[in-house]
């Protein structure tokens, strides 16, 4: 009959081993936990394989406390051979060994024992337990092998075999029972969740590689930033001094850190497409028309000043000061990365007129064109700024719409504040400092960080490794960055090699 301390030590285990997803850990505390209960020097887990034609028990853990230092092989055990554990998985019952080098005559089972032979080692009492679970569906099989009247005992040979090991009792079999009862739900469970995660890691990349063909000038920015996120998070963690000295990353967080990297721009398959790939500050139909119209001018010029090779000196001045106003334009048109006066005698240019051939009065710009060429950084407008900005909320829309496993519940906020300043002039919420998780700061570092050193961008050129740390550092200056982030990013722990950050 099992004691109250092993009642409450089964209810304690059991409630442990349904918190644990980690499927490795898992087996290694159940058996653990099978060899203290029945005071065994040794146990092996093994859990069905159905992936091949024929279902088998392949090993996954096994911890003898007489044998250390011993590599696991790679196991297979045949459901419809005549071993002991193919007996016990078929037949769903335990079984118990009083000492397995003297089976009864004629039994339907074998030992197997190679492993004795390879180790050295004499198994002589065994507990075969069927893991399975409430549907009757076998899971896997805990076998433990020599139960020990002294738990610190070593058994290095066959003496201390006869006279330590003891035989398995009706107790230990019901023990062992429940656990493997408990086991087999808690290894599903984690099994489930294991299935769970590689779905999730499925999405990602299939998202990943959605925001890759949907702005393909960008192609590899988002993994290039988890890169790098994952680099300025390690660097962050390893502070031993500074506001950051108490901060660490678990291995969750990291992946949580690493998910949200790769999704901050997935809300850009909502955006259009033009836009993302706008490379200019005039759109394409735009630039069409305004060389159009010079080409225009030009020729009107030249049948009023009766053709160009006429050698007139007016005439010659008046097509050079075309060809200037047209280079002015075509000047205004290119961005730039940072603010700059637009001014350039642009108004003065919408305001001049060329004769058209109907006679008629034209301008050399049209407000609409001069309103773009008139931007002082970069190629959008504000309504324009407004629909590419939305991706961060589109981002986290899409992204709260996934049913995330409890440790990522967080990936959806982290990627939706990439674009927050600490000051609150960032978008889409204007948070401020307290309000933008670190991890959503890390990503905001690494994304702008990304975008200045690369060439792929359609509206800007590459700028160098320390002139894009120039620029975060101007942030920081302003407040609109983390000063101590973007130093520490500044260091060698933290991999910014502009050849590395540009491979695909």
């Amino acid at each position: 009959m099992r004691t109250k301390d092993q009642l409450r030590a089964l209810n304690r285990i059991g409630m442990e081993l349904m918190n644990e997803h980690d499927l490795p850990l898992l087996l290694s505390r159940i058996l653990t936990t099978a060899k203290m209960l029945t005071s065994s020097d040794g146990g092996v887990l093994f859990l069905v394989d159905t992936e091949t034609d024929a279902p088998a028990l392949a090993l996954h853990h096994f911890d003898f406390d007489s044998l250390a230092h011993i590599e696991a092989t790679r196991v297979r055990v045949p459901l419809d051979g005549t071993s002991l554990a193919a007996h016990a998985a078929r037949t769903r019952r335990p079984i118990v060994v009083h000492d397995a080098y003297r089976l009864v005559p004629n039994a339907e089972f074998v030992l197997d024992r190679s492993f004795d032979e390879r180790h050295q080692y004499r198994r002589r009492s065994l507990l075969f337990v069927p893991m399975v679970d409430q549907l009757d569906h076998l899971v896997g099989l805990l076998l433990l092998a020599n139960k020990k009247s002294d738990a610190r005992a070593r058994l290095t040979d066959a003496a201390s075999v006869d006279r330590y090991v003891r035989r398995y009792s009706r107790n230990d079999v019901e023990v062992a029972q429940s656990l493997a009862g408990q086991a087999a739900l808690a290894i599903e469970n984690a099994q489930l969740y294991a299935r769970i995660e590689r779905t999730l890691e499925s999405f990602v990349e299939a998202a990943v590689t959605a925001i890759d063909e949907r702005d393909p000038a960008t192609a590899g920015h988002s993994r290039r930033v988890a890169e790098l996120c994952t680099s300025l998070a390690r660097a962050v963690d390893a502070m031993t001094e500074g506001p950051y000295r108490d901060v660490h990353f678990s291995a969750p967080q990291m992946r949580e850190l690493h998910f949200a990297a790769l999704l901050h721009d997935i809300g850009k398959v909502a955006v259009p497409a033009h836009m993302l790939l706008k490379a200019k500050k005039l759109p394409p139909v735009l630039w069409e028309r305004v060389t159009g119209r010079f080409d225009l001018a030009r020729a009107m010029l030249q049948v009023d000043c009766g053709g160009e090779s006429t050698g007139d000196g007016d005439s010659a001045a008046a097509l050079e000061a075309l060809e200037g106003i047209r280079e002015t334009v075509s000047r205004a048109n290119e961005p730039s990365i940072l603010e700059s006066d637009t001014s350039n005698g642009l108004a003065d240019i919408a305001s001049r007129r060329f004769r058209a051939p109907d006679g008629s009065q034209m301008p050399y710009l049209t407000g609409d064109e001069l309103h773009f060429l008139q931007l002082r950084r970069g190629t959008l407008d504000d309504e324009e700024r407004a629909l590419v900005e939305d991706h961060a909320a589109a981002s986290y829309r899409l992204l709260r719409s996934v049913l995330w496993t409890d440790d990522l519940q967080d990936v959806a906020t982290y990627a939706y504040g990439h674009h927050e300043k600490l000051d609150g002039s960032g978008y889409p919420r204007h948070l401020h400092a307290a309000d933008i998780p670190l991890p959503a700061q890390i990503i905001g570092l690494c994304d702008m960080y990304d975008a200045l050193t690369q060439a792929d961008r359609p509206y800007k050129g590459a700028l160098s490794r320390e002139q894009a740390l120039d620029v975060l550092r101007d942030e920081a200056e302003a407040g609109r960055m983390d000063g101590d982030l973007v130093r520490i990013m500044s260091l060698d722990a933290v991999q910014l090699s502009e050849t590395a950050s540009r491979s695909p």
